[in-house]
């Protein structure tokens, strides 16, 4: 079954809230866009804070936000030193993007032994995926797939921004890993609309990681909604 899961680039904890009560009753998960500045050009909360009051998350936990599974998408240098910190707030997803350290190994490692997480278990609870640019291999994260529960595929040339346009060469690079790896959760963000989404549902993915597509919505519900119908639909007959 497929799955809709809406985008948050957080300029500030505020925008944070406002959307996140927009979209109470709408949404069950929610993905938080994690950026330093470092990796991508842009930053994104807290990492727009330099003072280090400002830089703790939150003071206590995600499930004080609102009613919703949260992933928490690290488009951060060196994810090793972050990912403790929002595994301990209550993320119940951490993607991890493979061209961020060169100690993949030993993150996944780590999380390995820091927090019980092996490949399948209880995936409500906590789970790990890696992610990979447009123009990344897939072989380069292949060492990792037993260690991993899903792979997520960047629809975009430029990351870390919403609303860039949809870069078609994804496509085919799902096509290929899921033929080769129909077992592996496939999930795909930026660029995702409502064109975009059949073919993506077509290739192997089964979540749709959405921003602008929703929050530039007319009625953000209505959209939503199409989302979900669209791939409820699709997954019946591909």
């Amino acid at each position: 079954m497929g799955a809709i899961i809406p985008a948050i680039l957080p300029k500030s904890r505020e925008d944070l809230d406002e959307k996140l009560a927009r979209l109470s009753g709408i949404a069950s998960e929610v993905q938080i866009d994690i950026v330093d500045g470092r990796f991508v050009s842009s930053a994104s909360w807290p990492y727009l804070h330099e003072e280090k009051e400002e830089r703790p998350v939150l003071n206590g936990e995600l499930h004080e936000l609102g009613p919703f599974k949260f992933e928490i998408d690290l488009m951060i240098e060196e994810p090793e030193k972050e990912i403790g910190r929002w595994v301990r707030a209550g993320a119940t997803r951490i993607t991890v993007h493979a061209e961020t350290t060169h100690k993949l190994p030993e993150v996944i490692r780590d999380f390995q032994v820091k927090y019980g997480h092996d490949k399948g278990f209880a995936p409500g609870l906590l789970s790990l995926g890696l992610a990979i640019n447009i123009a990344t291999d897939t072989s380069f994260i292949e060492p990792f797939l037993d260690q991993c529960d899903y792979v997520q595929f960047m629809g975009i040339a430029r990351i870390g921004k919403q609303g860039e346009p949809f870069d078609a060469r994804v496509i085919p690079k799902i096509h290929a890993f899921h033929r080769k790896h129909p077992d592996m959760t496939i999930q795909i963000d930026g660029g995702v609309s409502r064109d975009s989404a059949a073919k993506l549902i077509g290739a192997g993915a089964s979540r749709l990681v959405i921003g602008s597509a929703l929050w530039n919505a007319p009625d953000l519900k209505e959209e939503m909604d199409a989302f979900c119908n669209l791939v409820q639909t699709r997954g019946l007959y591909t």
